[in-house]
């Protein structure tokens, strides 16, 4: 596989982006991510994640070992840093990625595509549920940005994130509303109705 073959990941370039500011190991890379609450724009919730992330990397020659450091309460780790067609890789997948909207497949669309499947009154209080959800994440959220003192180039993504909450929140409730004053409704016999009219 050549580097050009390489399938573009969040977390492959925050690789890629981390060793740009210097070569370093895995272990520091976690760090950064968990200091800078990066966790949310990539994810490594599974502790491997990244060192498989690293050995495709590796493969692509988009990374090489740099040296290995040895602290004499640590064992023996690895640090990496970037190639030349490493870079120029990040910076084409950067470009594509700012460019070019992603098809993604988030779980909630296609739950929303399966609305009907629960009654109406159990869809409004799962949706409610989400909305609470949504308000809890937003207010957090706010309020961890209120307290960081960084330049907002430091916290566009931030900003991003809070932004479709706002959108999402402001769905969602307004989508429950309508579930819970009746406007949009359904029932068995007219799901039956309706789909066995568009069969004929």
């Amino acid at each position: 596989m050549t580097a050009r073959a390489h399938r573009r990941s969040p977390l492959a370039m925050m690789v890629l982006a981390l060793l740009v500011e210097e070569p370093m190991h895995a272990y520091r890379m976690q760090q950064l991510i968990r200091e800078r609450d990066k966790q949310d724009v990539v994810n490594v919730a599974q502790r491997n994640s990244i060192y498989q992330t690293i050995d495709r990397l590796r493969r692509d020659e988009l990374i090489r070992v740099a040296h290995t450091a040895r602290d004499e309460r640590r064992p023996e780790r690895t640090v990496y840093e970037l190639t030349d067609t490493g870079r120029q890789t990040l910076d084409k997948w950067l470009a594509d990625a700012l460019a070019t909207p992603a098809r993604e497949f988030p779980e909630f669309p296609a739950a929303l595509s399966f609305l009907p499947i629960l009654p109406p009154a159990e869809a409004t209080r799962q949706l409610e549920r989400r909305a609470e959800t949504l308000a809890a994440r937003l207010a957090e959220r706010e309020a961890v940005l209120a307290a960081v003192a960084l330049p907002r180039l430091f916290l566009i993504e931030d900003e991003y994130r809070l932004a479709l909450l706002r959108t999402e929140l402001d769905w969602v409730r307004r989508l429950a509303a309508e579930l819970r004053a009746g406007t949009l409704t359904w029932s068995g016999e007219w799901l039956a109705d309706w789909t066995g009219e568009r069969a004929d």
